[in-house]
């Protein structure tokens, strides 16, 4: 069967199922509610901003956006008293939840799953959530919908825990997103229509494969959209022009960088950007597009992305190239190739192939440090490499696109600059922000084994594999639960779970449940081997 008529298959399958779910709401709450949600929002009726726009309306919007302009005025009138008795807050099922101390922690993950799904039924009518038609697995705490990056690692322990029908339906999913909106959003909400995240669907389609799930050439017109959309523009851009995520160097190369359509304040965060905002000497919206372009980037917030002084005010995303974007991105143009290649499309092949040959040669002359011997993002704005490394310096190696030399040099750079008790560490800065000192995430933790493993750099892949399942288990032991990020510099009492960012820490927890179990199969599976 060819590429396009399995897609018109899926396509259709996915449209019945979608017809028994509630109707999508595009409008995100903002634009829904207009004053009523500025007024709620800067009032901090929630003490979590999150709270209000996931909020399911227990009448239609457009009469409660008329109740309030009626009311508003009056001498009496609480507008906490008019928020609950219009809308019903979606709280956390997990929350609910008490582990049993008596599991082990494969068991505790493995059990997780379910808690952790959701079902298109589920969806309440007339809110933020996006519909899918599918179960798919959300993170878990504040997290109630699915994530895209997120989604890629918690798939790994998907796998080794059996549960090849939930990576099925999230696979699909992430098929009927690119269809309905032309790319992967952020999150399942409508608030997340305006950004996506880490481009990792490729990622996903060759675990698919891989576990026998489906051919990956099944997806291959999605990844062709995915990538349309964050090429958007590209190819008419002149030397040291911008558009959107591309960026043309002034040698011709083109490379991407994050970046969001909108540049107001980010809905589920809009009295922290505003306060934010408030803080720097910049126009307004220059630093609401900056935010937003940092949750594109899953790194919300890192002093990766700001300036010199560290202070998220001073907040730059898209000025950044950042080595895992553009690696995501040789690893997408790479599936590509060799899936137009199979399905005989040899134009296409090479097409893509070309693309990707071009942003590997790019990585190397603006990505490569060789006097730091790691990759490090560059500033396209000042013209220069940023000397701010971090653990996203293991991506090439990740999707294979360094060299055995440049592997080489990485390796030596994390295990002396990077590798803490707890396992990598996500950047070399204590900045107060959840993406830097002292915390550490099991994606990037997963990114780094896997990709030193891939260059034979088998004893620290390890090493770093040992430490993190250490910092985990030493928490599991403790109080019987995964948590979202962990502190790597461990104290004599055992581990802990991370701080810092905008919320508190949450547990569940999706991607480090994912990694973890990934990691315990593969250990297991090397003493199988070694006995």
């Amino acid at each position: 069967m060819s590429a396009a008529a399995v897609e018109l298959g899926d396509a259709g399958r996915n449209a019945a199922r979608i017809a028994e779910v509630a109707p999508a709401d595009t409008l995100s709450p903002a634009d829904r509610y207009q004053e009523l949600f500025v007024a709620v929002q800067a009032g901090r009726v929630f003490s979590d901003s999150k709270t209000f726009v996931d909020c399911a309306p227990l009448h239609d919007p457009e009469d409660i956006l008329d109740a309030y302009r009626a009311r508003r005025s009056l001498p009496d009138f609480d507008l906490a008293a008019f928020v609950h008795d219009n809308f019903r807050p979606e709280h956390a099922r997990e929350s609910r939840y008490v582990a049993d101390p008596q599991r082990t922690l494969v068991e505790h993950i493995d059990y997780l799953w379910d808690v952790l799904t959701r079902q298109p039924r589920q969806h309440p009518v007339r809110s933020s959530l996006l519909p899918l038609p599918n179960p798919y697995v959300v993170p878990g705490g504040r997290f109630g919908e699915m994530y895209y990056w997120d989604s890629y690692f918690s798939m790994l322990g998907l796998a080794g825990s059996g549960r090849l029908d939930l990576m099925r339906s999230m696979a699909d999913n992430f098929a009927y997103l690119i269809d309905t909106f032309g790319h992967i959003p952020n999150g399942n909400r409508s608030y997340y229509l305006s950004r996506s995240q880490p481009p990792v669907f490729a990622l996903m389609t060759e675990l698919f494969e891989a576990h026998g799930l489906c051919r990956a050439l099944r997806y291959l017109p999605r990844l062709r959209k995915e990538h349309a959309f964050w090429m958007d523009g590209g190819e008419q851009l002149r030397h040291n022009e911008v558009h959107r995520h591309c960026v043309r160097m002034d040698d011709g190369a083109l490379l991407n960088r994050y970046w969001d359509d909108r540049d107001t304040p980010r809905e589920e965060s809009y009295l922290e950007d505003v306060t934010t905002a408030a803080q720097g000497r910049r126009p307004v919206h220059e630093v609401y597009r900056e935010l937003r372009a940092g949750a594109e980037s899953g790194w919300d917030f890192s002093s990766r992305w700001c300036g010199g002084d560290g202070a998220l005010a001073s907040i730059r995303t898209t000025s950044i190239l950042p080595v895992d974007l553009n690696s995501f991105l040789h690893k997408l143009e790479t599936q590509i190739a060799q899936l137009s290649g199979a399905c005989g499309d040899q134009a296409s092949a090479q097409e893509f192939s070309r693309c990707a040959e071009a942003r590997k040669k790019a990585i190397d002359r603006w990505l490569w440090s060789d006097a730091a011997g790691a990759y490090l993002d560059y500033d396209w704005q000042r013209d220069h490499r940023r000397d701010h490394l971090c653990a996203a310096t293991a991506t090439p190696l990740f999707v294979g696109v360094a060299s055995p030399m440049q592997a080489r040099r990485v390796a030596e750079t994390i295990r002396t600059r990077l590798l803490k008790d707890g396992g990598i560490a996500t950047s070399e800065c204590f900045s107060g922000e959840q993406w830097d000192r002292p915390n550490g995430w099991a994606p990037l933790q997963w990114m780094a084994i896997s990709g030193l493993s891939d260059y034979g750099e088998t004893v620290l892949s390890q090493e770093i594999g040992r430490r993190w399942l250490s910092t985990v288990a030493s928490l599991y032991r403790r109080e019987h639960k995964l948590v979202e990020k962990y502190v790597l510099q461990l104290p004599p009492e055992g581990a802990h779970g991370g701080s810092g960012g905008e919320y508190p820490l949450q547990d569940g927890f999706g991607w480090t449940n994912g990694v973890v179990r990934r990691l315990l199969q593969d250990m297991a599976a090397g003493a199988g081997e070694g006995g």
